[in-house]
């Protein structure tokens, strides 16, 4: 049953119910006349609040950060972590602020804006966000909603006329993220030497999203320590499984700072992401990322990295060292049974077999040496093997595409698995439509004149992104040559 107002949602008091050390406790900084751009109908259906709640001027109040919720208890959270590999220190929320937990019918939510001001940890910014950032964030998260890809989602984007100065001089956005925790690896970090406050946040986040860690299997580690492990045990697999994701979708996060990992295994913080158009094996999508440190093709081993930044700090409690690292040796196997799943599927294969690894590299240098689209690319090769020349259009050298392929069609025969039957799988595994930077651009620049038109269109093929549909053949072209000047950064 849905609710006609965003103050009827009913709340709990869940981090706000933790000690005043996790948080400070203050409300968001108004904005000057805000406006809704764009309200998710989808996203708010989730939460139980009807399509007339949306139009409502407490909804606008709300998610403008004009005021808190009616039933919630607003604070910016604290945490640290480790940023391009360098210990930062202290850091926290400083231009978001959590309005509170929403118990909807498919779950509890934590509602937090985004771009709401200055708060403690705002350390040299200005605690706002802009409408570029705003709506790369909102379309992000639907687009990996739609690819089945673990993430945060938004609410609500609000503009202004605020000014906020990055490169140039922009106007002010605030977006409502949702999501069932922000805790992240960071919030560990940051209590590394404060065991008492290390053995809080550990069963707060084992009690509500870790449950099944409290209960020992035969031979586990018994106690507060068993807990801890398991505990750390599940964070590995959660992590692996969504950066194998994000391999195969041919997604790159772009800062995976500690701070910036869910600790649940979600994909969080859109800042300078970026889907890959013409794929290179050591892209980087953060125009920041000088030295390449989060490049497609290293971001397992960083992943893992920082799931040894997390063990770390849960040291303080005292489990074996060694303990700790046999849980984080799950990960390389973790990470290879969900990215060969997810290469089964987009290859049409009934299983992964000894030998498909070199097909695989076969493949990823053949893209990598012609620059192939990654999103084209594997979704032609589901019609490939009867009607070649679409694949093999995509390629500048098209006798190596062809010699690859002839492998290709080897390898399925050895399935003998129905031509049609492999089509189907390949089309509901690789997707016609994902969020390409210029796609995005084309939606921020219309929404800079208060135009959600773009959002409204790319969020209907986000969300089925594996459907064709005809007419919108444009947004499942290669990128244009403009769109090579386009750069996103850590102010994106």
């Amino acid at each position: 049953m849905s609710v006609d107002s965003i103050d009827d949602l009913p709340t709990v008091d869940s981090f706000a119910g933790l000690p005043p050390e996790f948080y400070t406790r203050l409300e968001p900084q108004p904005l000057d006349q805000p406006r809704l751009l764009h309200a998710n109908t989808e996203v708010a259906r989730m939460l139980g609040l009807s399509e007339a709640a949306l139009a409502r001027q407490d909804f606008l109040d709300v998610c403008s950060g004009n005021r808190g919720l009616a039933r919630g208890h607003t604070l910016a959270a604290v945490y640290s972590g480790h940023q391009f590999g360098v210990w930062a220190g202290q850091l926290g929320d400083g231009r978001a602020h959590l309005l509170g937990e929403v118990m909807s019918p498919t779950g509890n939510f934590e509602l937090q804006l985004k771009g709401s001001g200055l708060t403690p940890y705002s350390r040299m910014g200005d605690g706002r966000a802009v409408i570029r950032s705003s709506v790369r964030e909102y379309l992000a998260g639907e687009a990996m909603a739609g690819l089945g890809i673990p993430t945060t989602r938004a609410l609500a984007i609000v503009t202004a006329r605020n000014p906020v100065y990055r490169e140039t001089v922009e106007r002010a956005a605030v977006v409502t993220r949702v999501s069932p925790t922000f805790v992240r690896f960071g919030s560990f970090e940051h209590w590394t030497h404060h065991p008492e406050q290390m053995r809080i946040l550990l069963d707060y986040v084992v009690d509500r999203f870790f449950p099944e860690c409290r209960e020992a299997q035969a031979g586990d580690a018994q106690g507060e320590h068993g807990v801890l492990l398991r505990f750390l045990r599940a964070v590995v697999a959660r992590s692996a499984r969504v950066v194998a994701d994000w391999q195969t979708a041919g997604f790159c996060h772009g800062v995976m700072n500690t701070d910036n990992m869910s600790i649940i295994g979600l994909t969080l913080d859109y800042g300078p992401y970026g889907f890959m158009d013409a794929f290179q094996i050591g892209h980087v999508c953060n125009h920041t990322d000088t030295q390449g440190r989060y490049a497609w093709n290293t971001q397992p081993s960083v992943m893992h990295w920082n799931l040894y930044r997390l063990a770390s700090s849960l040291a303080v409690l005292g489990p074996e060292p060694d303990d700790l690292r046999a849980q984080l040796a799950h990960f390389e196997q973790d990470f290879l049974n969900a990215y060969h799943g997810n290469l089964v599927r987009k290859f049409g294969l009934r299983s992964w077999r000894d030998g498909d690894d070199v097909l695989v590299d076969d493949w990823w240098r053949l893209l990598h040496t012609q620059r192939a689209d990654f999103t084209l690319s594997f979704r032609r090769l589901a019609e490939a093997p009867r009607n070649p020349e679409p694949f093999l259009a995509l390629f500048s050298d098209r006798e190596a595409a062809q010699a690859w392929l002839q492998g290709y069609v080897r390898r399925i025969e050895q399935d003998a698995r129905p031509d049609g039957e492999r089509i189907e799988t390949m089309r509901l595994a690789n997707p016609l439509y994902v969020l390409r930077n210029h796609l995005a651009e084309i939606a921020i620049r219309a929404a800079e004149n208060d135009d959600a038109g773009e959002i409204d269109t790319l969020l209907a093929l986000l969300r089925t992104p594996y459907t064709e549909r005809p007419g919108y053949e444009a947004y499942a072209a290669p990128a244009p040559d403009w769109a090579r000047e386009l750069h996103v950064s850590c102010s994106s």
